[in-house]
């Protein structure tokens, strides 16, 4: 990913304003004079995925896994992201596993991938392709299983204003791909 410059915080703060002189209120009235600052406070938070790297949080492995050579699964992990289209949210679970290939890591490291990947502005297919990516990568697992399921509020609170409607979208690599009865245990174990 290619880093840009960021604009002053105080740059920030005057598109918020601008933004509320646009949608036809008054920046300047008592109830929205620190929506500015609050907007960016919140934004520094929604994109907080920016600022990690997402392949250093799976660098601490453990290779004493006793032979364990079956799934690790985390499944319904719930997260909030941003539609690169619209900037609204998208909200929904993931389910992620892995084969180990000789080495684990910690359970809590890939709650933590999913979450930088999904601190950013992006496609929900988008995100769902980078954290397998990620996980074969660094891990070189045996295979690699993720399966997103999300409501988009670009679609539920406005356009075709379709509520209830989820998106899902997976990614399978290795064995899960290669191995229809893998994918098939994979998909039984998270339903």
């Amino acid at each position: 990913m290619t880093k840009i410059s960021r604009p002053s915080l105080k740059q920030a703060e005057d598109a918020v304003r601008t933004l509320i002189s646009w949608a036809g209120d008054n920046p300047d009235r008592e109830g929205l004079i620190e929506t500015p600052k609050r907007v960016v406070n919140a934004y520094r938070e929604f994109f907080s995925g920016y600022e990690a790297d997402p392949e250093k949080i799976l660098g601490k492995t453990f290779e004493e896994v006793e032979g364990y050579d079956d799934i690790v699964l985390l499944k319904n992990m719930r997260f909030e992201s941003h539609c690169e289209h619209h900037m609204v949210p998208f909200i929904g679970k993931a389910h992620i596993a892995y084969i180990p290939n000789k080495k684990v890591v910690g359970i809590s490291k890939i709650a933590r991938l999913l979450d930088v990947y999904a601190k950013r502005l992006q496609t929900q297919e988008t995100m769902t392709a980078q954290i397998a990516t990620t996980i074969g990568k660094v891990l070189k697992a045996k295979g690699v299983a993720v399966l997103i399921d999300a409501e988009h509020q670009c679609m539920t609170t406005r356009g075709v204003y379709k509520q209830g409607t989820s998106t899902v979208t997976k990614t399978m690599l290795g064995t899960f791909k290669t191995d229809s009865e893998m994918e098939k245990k994979f998909l039984t174990l998270i339903s």
